[in-house]
């Protein structure tokens, strides 16, 4: 996910826990989700955050708290949170998610957005843009059960969602375009 200033690596998947864990490491570069982060909440799982190296800052419930090397934080399920990197160093992190669920799929689903939505890494991601908007609803009506957007806010990411899903919008396939776009005008249904 490195378009969004993340790098994300597997420690340990889904598959490897038995279900229970999903363990990660992350590096978040300098300046990473400084802009419109996505303040969302894990429905049914619970998710902790120690920081190896570096300071970042937590939005978590309602305020933003500052984390440095060796601190560890613990989001319950259904709470409110989100992160970013206001720092010019990379900070690493070992993060869960408690049970995995599948927010491996998630991730892997996140990065097919990011390739579709700057036409395989030739333009930047803006979630201003109406393409990228789809996307994004889409992914998030496939993994409700995984995390839900509080900011911006889980109504309009299903409304969006919805829209894509009646144009035809898959990000799977690589290709957003309605599934009439490429007919002739006298063929479109």
């Amino acid at each position: 996910m490195s378009p969004l200033g993340m790098v994300f690596t597997v420690i340990k998947s889904k598959a490897d826990t038995d279900g229970k864990a999903l363990e990660l490491e992350w590096e978040l570069l300098p300046g990473c989700n400084m802009v419109d982060p996505l303040h969302h909440i894990h429905p049914h799982a619970m998710e902790t955050y120690h920081i190896l190296e570096g300071e970042m800052e937590f939005f978590i419930r309602d305020k933003w708290v500052r984390a440095k090397k060796g601190d560890r934080l613990v989001v319950e399920k259904g709470v409110r949170h989100t992160f970013r990197n206001p720092t010019d160093s990379v900070v690493r992190v070992f993060n869960t998610h408690e049970p995995a669920l599948a927010m491996e799929d998630y991730f892997e689903d996140v990065v097919r957005v990011i390739d579709v939505a700057s036409n395989k890494r030739t333009r930047k991601v803006s979630m201003k843009n109406p393409r990228s908007m789809l996307l994004f609803g889409v992914l998030m009506r496939n993994y409700r059960k995984e995390i839900i957007a509080v900011k911006p806010p889980d109504l309009l990411v299903r409304v969006m969602g919805g829209i894509a899903r009646v144009l035809g919008v898959d990000y799977r396939k690589g290709d957003i375009r309605p599934p009439y776009a490429a007919a002739p005008a006298g063929n479109r249904p």
